[in-house]
């Protein structure tokens, strides 16, 4: 018998890898998808909008959902707090859409661990090279900040093989049809688990 239920779908990868892009692609296409919202404690960039790409809250509202167990993770990023709500996602998962968001490494792997179900894809850059422009040209901050940023995508590249799926973001269109293309092997997957959480 094929898999039980929606999948829980996280994309993970180095900052700079084009997450966000492919997520935007994925959402344009109209698929029934539910897209997971991000809580964060960092400013709004002039592009994002509240509840569509993050929900921007106080560090004092991220800790009272984290106290009353709201979060499905949660993580320190470049000084700035994340956490996913479980709530929207539960709700989603109810009425069988399969949930797709973005988080880094160390937060999905944790979902992992918790909800052994999730399945994991990890984003690359075609090189460390094209990385390093795309992050020079999003303005990632000081030359110092852009060398941090270039060293922790170093270490989560080699994580890669942790995931159960790696895609190469070099053609966003090509990318985004290998994806959806592992969500529908995923979902006709005999003896997949529900995703419970």
């Amino acid at each position: 018998m094929a898999g039980q239920g929606p999948l829980l779908v996280v994309l993970t990868g180095p900052s700079g890898a084009g997450k966000d892009s492919i997520l935007a692609r994925l959402k344009s296409l109209g698929r029934p998808y539910h897209f997971a919202v991000t809580a964060t404690t960092r400013a709004a960039r002039p592009s994002e909008r509240e509840g569509v790409d993050y929900y921007f809250v106080s560090p004092v509202e991220l800790q009272r959902m984290l106290e009353r167990g709201e979060l499905l993770e949660n993580a320190v990023v470049y000084g700035h707090r994340y956490g996913v709500p479980k709530a929207p996602i539960r709700d989603a998962i109810d009425r069988g859409q399969d949930v797709l968001f973005r988080t880094d490494v160390q937060g999905a792997r944790y979902i992992k661990s918790i909800v052994p179900s999730t399945v994991t894809i990890f984003i690359a850059p075609p090189s460390l090279e094209e990385l390093t422009r795309r992050l020079g040209s999003r303005g990632a901050g000081t030359p110092e900040q852009l060398e941090l940023r270039l060293r922790i995508a170093e270490e989560e590249m080699e994580a890669a093989s942790q995931f159960d799926y790696t895609v190469v973001n070099e053609d966003l269109e090509r990318c985004v049809q290998e994806i959806e293309e592992m969500v529908g092997r995923e979902r006709s997957r005999p003896g997949r688990q529900r995703v419970r959480l």
